[in-house]
């Protein structure tokens, strides 16, 4: 009896320690809607390279009110955004950058980035989204297959 307490007690606290990261992962067609395609040019604030997801944030200047919109801007996993070019250091705070993005569903100041264009160099990378796994209704195949 000892020994299967203990061991509930350990399957609870693996299940407690891996919730997060299985809430953490959502469907794209659920946070994005693929037909709200918005281009938006501004300066980056901040640039968060971690895993699922990289994020990173620019000020949008906003016509109407004169003051800068600041909006978030998700990209694929660190590993599929490096096989497509990018660096960890690609984009650095103070740099302009236009985005072709899809927006979010709830019209907050969110989306998911298609492509970054990095104005200084005029360099484009890919943003290793998931909407094209939406899209096509599974994941790119690999080995020609």
């Amino acid at each position: 009896m000892k020994r299967f307490t203990h061991e509930l007690a350990g399957l609870l606290a693996l299940s407690l320690a891996l919730a997060p990261q299985a809430f953490a992962h959502h469907s794209f067609a659920a946070q994005y809607d693929s037909t709200k395609v918005v281009t938006l040019k501004g300066y980056v604030t901040k640039v968060e390279w971690f895993n699922p997801h990289v994020y990173f944030y620019i000020d949008v200047d906003n016509v109407e009110s004169g003051k800068p919109d600041s909006w978030a801007i998700e990209m694929g996993p660190p590993h599929m955004l490096q096989d497509s070019g990018w660096k960890k250091n690609s984009m650095q705070i103070g740099d302009e950058v236009e985005v072709v993005a899809t927006r979010a569903r709830d019209g907050s100041l969110s989306a998911n980035a298609r492509s970054v264009t990095l104005s200084a160099s005029g360099e484009v990378l890919g943003a290793a989204s998931s909407e094209q796994q939406t899209l096509t209704g599974g994941g790119a195949r690999r080995g020609g297959q």
